[in-house]
């Protein structure tokens, strides 16, 4: 795999089981590349290790005073450090883009997840930990799969040299065959401790980032309730944590780092005196002990690959199991009995609550909990909770399934595509991206409700004369005007309202709206109900609400209490006869429901009459 070729055309199917599993999986697709890079590394690191025997072979040739073997140690000089410049820089290219193929399917792979699992994924995973696996755990584990093959040369470079030692010089041979292996492995022992410390910093550099992105995305509140300096002291604090946390683990490694400096200095000592010791005595020559040094010297070079791959593992392995979660979350898995082109139409149906949204009617759904009715909008959305699902589940007779049914087929089952072409949620606080409103618009769409048709219904004018008053074009052109990140720059009623538009615009077979007017007054609330209904019509559409006013637009109003549907019709006839749903929709406590229903039928007045005077 070359970069050139990036992105995967498919970047496969990962095994989640574990992070060392993860880890397992991506070194074996890059297998080619390993390899290519374990032949540059080994062709590398025979160079350095064969430097030392051309030394020796001129150290001796000098002692003998024969040009000839001078010239022959000349040339095996030259041929090794040709060896070590063409292996060093063929192994630096192919290891980097072992690192950054590596990155980049894992960065296939986060993308295609999030675009699988849309909203759910951040209700599943926290937001934090979504961002430290998408930027530095790649990063991390991209390095692992690098500094996995050069580690595998050094070590057959470690062998071979040890080996050739003992053949080329066997005293002094055997005692650096034994040394190595014991310098190889001194610092297992203390990988365990840096492990943990590397991980507590890991962890507390994931709470600091999770609160400096909920801080960033809460400013303009914080600033509105003066939070902003409380937040900055938390912020500061979980700051100082990571420092710290980052110093304990650094200690440790550099306590490693000095095991592999002082431990081979050891070995060289050991060696140049028990060689000296042999010289004098005539058991080897001046020439075989340059040798010998140098090739003792040389070996710290690849001894350091050994401190490298336990610091990539260690930093990777936690990498790569936050990754395999993120990757393990999914949708049941689709069948593939139908296309995008063959989407099923017909009622909605959700088994686990009971929700019945008849097709081409205007359904609003009350919940007295805001989390349930954030489930079910994920689930109506083909995005079934795992403890949905496991309800759902049961056993015997009384087994349902928890996958939601749009004309008696089940979305989980559909490929991602037709569900997402059948149904379509807009979170109750949506995103928008920076950019024109023009591109905000441009989203894949039937065609059959223009952008001006969706402004108008979800009530934008202000919203259009205050981008045509920040336009930088001539002629004011509103939707030539750029929307910055998340419509910072917008308040919160409109970027609610643009994001409603652009939910119209796509005209899905199912519309599913969380709270779709929660930051609005209540004169453009009316109007809005009003505008999605008539845009709308004959279109299925679920509001998730508790708003009069969107209620008594509804053609057909379901109470969803304590996770199961309780109470169907129109909101008028509810509101008279269901004293649940008259709780929750004129917020009245228990002792007033008990204590005075005429206060309860004041209420309702009240409400008709604020309906009927904004519709």
């Amino acid at each position: 795999m070359h970069i050139q070729d990036l992105p995967y055309k498919d970047p496969g199917e990962p095994d989640v089981r574990s992070g060392g599993r993860f880890l397992y999986w991506l070194g074996r697709n890059q297998l080619g590349g390993q390899l290519k890079s374990l032949s540059w590394g080994l062709l590398h690191q025979i160079g350095v290790a064969g430097l030392p025997l051309g030394v020796g072979l001129a150290v001796q040739a000098v002692v003998d005073r024969s040009g000839g073997r001078l010239a022959l140690a000349g040339a095996v000089l030259a041929v090794f450090g040709v060896a070590v410049t063409v292996g060093d820089t063929m192994l630096h290219r192919t290891a980097v883009t072992n690192w950054i193929t590596a990155a980049a399917r894992v960065q296939q792979l986060l993308a295609r997840r999030t675009a699988e699992l849309g909203s759910a994924l951040t209700r599943r995973v926290a937001a934090g930990e979504v961002v430290a696996v998408s930027t530095g755990d790649v990063e991390k584990i991209g390095w692992f799969v690098e500094a996995l093959s050069r580690f595998a040369a050094a070590v057959a470079a470690l062998v071979i040299v040890c080996v050739g030692l003992v053949v080329y010089q066997p005293a002094l041979g055997v005692v650096v065959a034994i040394g190595v292996p014991a310098l190889a492995l001194a610092v297992l022992p203390l990988l365990p401790k840096a492990t943990g410390r590397a991980d507590v910093q890991r962890e507390k550099a994931g709470r600091a980032t999770e609160l400096a992105s909920d801080t960033v995305a809460g400013l303009r509140v914080l600033r509105g309730i003066g939070g902003e300096e409380l937040f900055l002291g938390r912020y500061r604090e979980a700051s100082q944590e990571v420092r710290k946390a980052a110093v304990r683990s650094a200690r440790m490694w550099a306590v490693i780092a000095a095991v592999q400096v002082l431990l081979p200095g050891l070995l060289l000592v050991g060696v140049v005196w028990y060689g000296a010791t042999l010289a004098r005595a005539g058991t080897v020559s001046v020439g075989e002990l340059v040798t010998v040094y140098s090739a003792v010297t040389l070996l710290m070079y690849p001894l350091r690959h050994f401190e490298e791959i336990a610091m990539a593992y260690s930093f990777s392995k936690p990498s790569a199991k936050r990754a395999a979660r993120v990757l393990g979350l999914r949708r049941i898995a689709p069948g593939d009995g139908l296309g995008a082109s063959q989407a099923p139409t017909g009622d909605l149906y959700d088994p686990v609550t009971g929700l019945l949204a008849p097709a081409g009617r205007f359904t609003a759904v009350v919940c007295g909990d805001p989390d349930v009715a954030g489930r079910l909008a994920d689930r109506l959305g083909g995005h079934a909770a795992e403890e949905d699902r496991e309800e759902g589940a049961g056993t015997g007779a009384s087994a349902k399934p928890a996958s939601v049914l749009l004309g008696g087929v089940a979305l989980d089952d559909l490929p991602l595509e037709a569900a997402r072409a059948s149904v379509l949620v807009q979170d109750k606080d949506p995103v928008l991206l920076s950019g024109t409103l023009s591109e905000l618009l441009d989203v894949p769409a039937s065609g059959q409700v223009s952008a001006e048709d969706a402004l108008a219904a979800a009530q934008c004018a202000d919203v259009l004369a205050a981008l045509a008053q920040a336009s930088v074009d001539p002629d004011g052109d509103p939707m030539n005007t750029r929307i910055t990140e998340r419509g910072r720059s917008l308040s919160g009623g409109q970027r609610q309202r643009l994001a409603l538009a652009r939910s119209l615009v796509t005209d899905p077979e199912v519309l599913v709206l969380d709270e779709p007017t929660s930051a609005v007054d209540s004169h453009t609330e009316a109007r809005v109900a009003a505008g999605v209904k008539r845009l709308r019509s004959g279109r299925t559409t679920v509001v998730l609400a508790s708003s009069p006013l969107l209620l008594d637009q509804a053609d057909r109003v379901v109470l969803v209490h304590q996770g199961e549907v309780v109470a169907v019709g129109e909101h008028r006839e509810l509101l008279h006869t269901e004293p649940r749903y008259r709780a929750v929709v004129t917020r009245e406590t228990d002792e007033e429901g008990a204590g005075d229903e005429r206060a309860a039928e004041v209420r309702e007045l009240q409400v008709r009459e604020e309906v009927e005077e904004t519709a």
